[in-house]
Order: structure tokens, then C-alpha cells, then sequence
């Protein structure tokens, strides 16, 4: 029996609901509707009063959320999309971000975040908020690749006492499968080398993985061997994985769907050109999503971020510098 990445962060949820009492999930429409990409189908019958359904307000939303684990409890906050957690803004970086150093009381909360484009979604169900969450100190923002990742580091985020941004694919949700959960799983924090190479290393995380894998499977018969890191979480960065990687290639593309403006990959350049700089042997480059509000069209949207053609043409490029 296979699953999609979808399955698996609802069997993640109906696991922790079965064995930990002190989880909760908290959204609009999670309930009886199973959430909006049904995520949590079936999950308020199975644990009755667990599974609750929230006003259209995501600034209480997280205020509760937050009440809730300064109390003791687990909660598991869904977003109907990424975007939309930016009206509760002020309660996670504000409140659950800053709890902590402000009183020594944890705060164990997960929000889930459907983050990334599909065909046709555009400016308001799209975004992808990553680089946002994790510049603010205290927050933990994880951005799972794989079917794998997906059960495994949720299982992980509940059991954290820091607040979780759980940044999880809406394209990855039907479009990845697995035959069986996992039984083991890299910690948080440790990038996993997702293809091993010698002539350039991608560094990527979420969807973008499976974009730079594609590259790396067509390049191949042309004897270009590359190397692909999956950063698997954004905050805390893995950059000895990183290093690592950069000392075996001496080539560097960081690729992200986000914006490029102060984002993942602008990060890890920077952390391997002011710690890593003799590793290289040309300038580390990135690529991006266009640095304007996603668009409605298909055709535009496909040109908006970065593709396995994109990518591949700046793989070509790299490596004539």
C-alpha cells in the first residue's frame, strides 16, 4: 500500500492524537469537513472534541493556540494556506516566538503551513513564507521534501517544546507516494544528501528538491555528476552539510521557490562565501522565484519560478565560470 505526502501528515496527526492526550488540532474547517486539502479527514471522529473548528480569524486562531501550550497542551494549528497566517503574524513572532526568553514557559505549538504554488492558484494561495518565519529567533521552520520527511518531522515538531512553523508542499501533497511510513528519520536540523555528485552541488529544500533531482537525473548522461542537498529544515540550517558538500564539488546553486529578497538561498551563499569561500572554484550563484507577486496564469506561473529547465540553465552556466 502506498501513501501521498498528504496521508502521511494526516496519519502523523491521528498518531500523535492517539498517543499523546495533550495534542489538539485547531483550524478553520478541520473538523467534520477534514480541512481544506483533507488533511484531517476523519480525525474529529476518530478523537471526538480533539478536532476543532476555529472562526475565520487566524490572529485567534494562534492567540488560542498559544494560551493552549503556555497551559500545557500540544496544539496542532492548521493554516488554510501559508499566506493567510500572515494575519496572526503579530501572535507568532510576538507572542510564541519570544515566550520562552520572556518568561521560561515553553511553547510546544506546530503551525502548519500549505505553502507554494500550483497552476492557477496566484498572488493569495501561493506564497511561500520559509525565509520570513526564520528570521525571527525562537521559531523552528521545517520544510519536509519527502513523504518520509513529512510523517517523520511532524512526529518530531509536536514532540519539540519550541514553536514549529511546518512548512509543508501543496504540490507535493498527491504528487509524491511512499510504500510504507518510515521507521527511522534524520533528526531536525540535519540536511539530508539527497544525490550524491562531483561537479556542482544544489542546495534546495521542498518541492525545489524534486526539480533539482530531475536536473541531476538529465545531466547525468551527459557524465555531469550533481549533487543535490535537501536542507530539510531552514531554521536550524545544516551548514556543515552544506560545507561539506561545497569542499567536494567546489561549485555552489542554492535554488528556493521563495522570493529572492533576504531568503534561504541568499543565506547559504552567504554562509559559504564568509566561511567556506577557499572551497570554491566560481562564485556561488542562486536562483529564485521572479521577485513580483505570483501570477494567475499557468504559462506565467511556470515562468515565475524556478523549473528544471531554469535550473538546469544556470547549472550549465556555473560550470562554464
Amino acid at each position: 500500500m502506498s501513501l501521498t505526502y498528504l496521508e502521511a501528515i494526516r496519519e502523523a496527526q491521528a498518531r500523535l492524537l492517539a498517543e499523546d492526550p495533550r495534542v489538539f488540532i485547531y483550524g478553520q474547517d478541520v473538523g467534520a469537513f477534514g480541512g481544506a486539502f483533507k488533511a484531517t479527514k476523519n480525525l474529529a471522529k476518530q478523537f471526538p472534541g480533539r478536532v476543532l473548528d476555529a472562526p475565520i480569524s487566524e490572529d485567534a486562531i494562534i492567540g488560542l493556540a498559544v494560551g493552549a501550550a503556555i497551559e500545557g497542551l500540544r496544539p496542532i494549528v492548521e493554516m488554510q494556506f501559508a499566506d493567510f497566517s500572515v494575519t496572526g503574524f503579530s501572535q507568532i513572532v510576538n507572542q510564541a516566538a519570544t515566550l520562552f526568553w520572556r518568561t521560561q514557559v515553553p511553547c510546544p505549538l506546530v503551525i502548519r503551513l500549505p505553502s507554494g504554488g500550483t497552476a492557477g492558484s496566484g498572488p493569495f494561495h501561493s506564497v511561500c513564507l520559509d525565509s520570513v518565519y526564520a528570521h525571527f529567533p525562537g521559531l523552528i521552520v521545517l520544510t519536509p521534501a519527502t513523504v518520509e520527511d513529512a510523517y517523520s518531522m511532524l512526529l518530531e515538531a509536536v514532540a519539540l517544546d519550541d514553536p514549529v512553523i511546518f512548512c509543508e508542499h501543496k504540490y507535493l501533497y498527491y504528487h509524491l507516494k511512499a510504500d510504507a511510513l518510515p521507521t527511522e528519520a534524520l533528526p531536525i536540523g540535519k540536511a539530508r544528501l539527497a544525490r550524491e555528485g562531483r561537479d556542482l552541488t544544489i542546495v534546495t529544500y521542498s518541492a525545489m528538491v524534486h526539480e533539482a533531482l530531475a536536473v541531476a537525473e538529465e545531466l547525468a548522461t551527459e557524465s555531469i555528476e550533481i549533487e543535490v542537498v535537501d536542507l530539510r529544515s531552514v531554521k536550524p540550517l545544516d551548514t556543515d552539510t552544506v560545507m561539506a558538500s561545497v569542499a567536494r564539488t567546489g561549485r555552489l546553486l542554492c535554488v528556493g521557490e521563495e522570493w529572492p529578497w533576504g531568503g534561504v538561498t541568499a543565506e547559504v551563499i552567504a554562509r559559504v562565501a564568509s566561511e567556506g569561500f577557499g572551497l570554491l572554484d566560481a562564485p556561488p550563484m542562486r536562483l529564485n522565484a521572479k521577485d513580483t507577486p505570483v501570477p494567475f496564469h499557468p504559462n506565467l506561473w511556470a515562468a515565475h519560478r524556478p523549473t528544471a529547465g531554469s535550473i538546469a540553465s544556470a547549472v550549465r552556466q556555473l560550470l562554464r565560470l
